[in-house]
């Protein structure tokens, strides 16, 4: 059980870890100056792909309203041409009435005389289809008002979206242009308190060891050098002395050279 734990433990550090590190990096990320200005541009053309669809709608809405006021200028028109016939229709009554008076007829004979029947028939009609279109025109005046309320408010809405979006890039190019100026003023700052780690003196300092060394070597080897020096002359005087105390003794004791000859002769 303690072993599962410890494992247990194990992994939810290194879950830390892990952690800590992807929010290191996305944090880095996320005031990278480029990838700042890649999520500004894929924002405003998200932006702008939605003003395109709202665009879109309200051209519809503005074609329907185009639809609307041309019924209503053709509806217009018949109603002219109607109100025309009509009142055409009620002065061929009038000529009729006047001329069956005229002919001894009584007002009753008049109305079923088959002239002035054609008269009040088409009258009547022409009546009936002014009073569908005139209804039909208050319907579409109103539907028109409506829509050309609504059509003005998208149109607020769209100018507002163009102007967020205007917004969108200046206020892109400054986030942009503070966090590199940010920076670049923490740079400075950190290089002048001594925080931001100074190369240059890094490698001077190198350099200054280097040259210490170097001239702690020459002068071992001079030191070396001279010890040497010293320590041959040191052998070569003791050898010479030993040479010559062996010399003394052995012309003493009749082993030299010429003692030897002298001793012969």
């Amino acid at each position: 059980m303690s072993v599962v734990g410890a494992v247990g433990r194990w992994f939810r550090a290194l879950g830390h870890l892990l952690t800590g590190r992807l929010d290191a990096a996305r944090e880095a990320l996320e005031t990278n100056p480029h990838a700042v200005r890649a999520k500004y541009d894929e924002i405003i053309r998200e932006k702008v792909k939605r003003l395109q669809q709202y665009k879109n709608a309200v051209a519809t809405l503005m074609a329907q309203e185009e639809r609307r006021l041309a019924s209503l200028n053709e509806i217009t028109a018949e109603v002219e041409r109607f109100e025309n016939l009509k009142a055409g229709a009620a002065a061929k009554a009038r000529e009729i009435v006047e001329a069956q008076t005229a002919a001894g007829k009584s007002p009753d004979d008049v109305r079923e005389d088959p002239e002035y029947q054609r008269c009040l028939s088409a009258y009547n009609d022409f009546s009936s289809t002014l009073t569908e279109k005139q209804a039909r025109i208050a319907e579409l005046e109103e539907s028109i008002a409506e829509s050309q309320k609504t059509v003005a408010e998208h149109k607020t809405q769209l100018q507002e979206l163009l102007r967020e979006i205007d917004g969108l890039k200046t206020e892109a190019a400054e986030t942009v242009a503070d966090i590199i100026t940010a920076r670049e003023q923490k740079e400075i700052g950190d290089l002048i308190s001594g925080i931001a780690e100074d190369t240059t003196a890094a490698k001077l300092q190198s350099m200054r060891e280097l040259r210490q060394k170097v001239k702690a070597e020459s002068r071992i080897s001079r030191e070396l050098a001279s010890t040497d020096t010293k320590t041959q002359e040191r052998e070569f005087l003791e050898y010479a002395q030993k040479t010559a105390v062996s010399s003394e003794f052995d012309a003493l004791v009749g082993l030299a050279p010429g003692e030897e000859a002298a001793q012969g002769g």
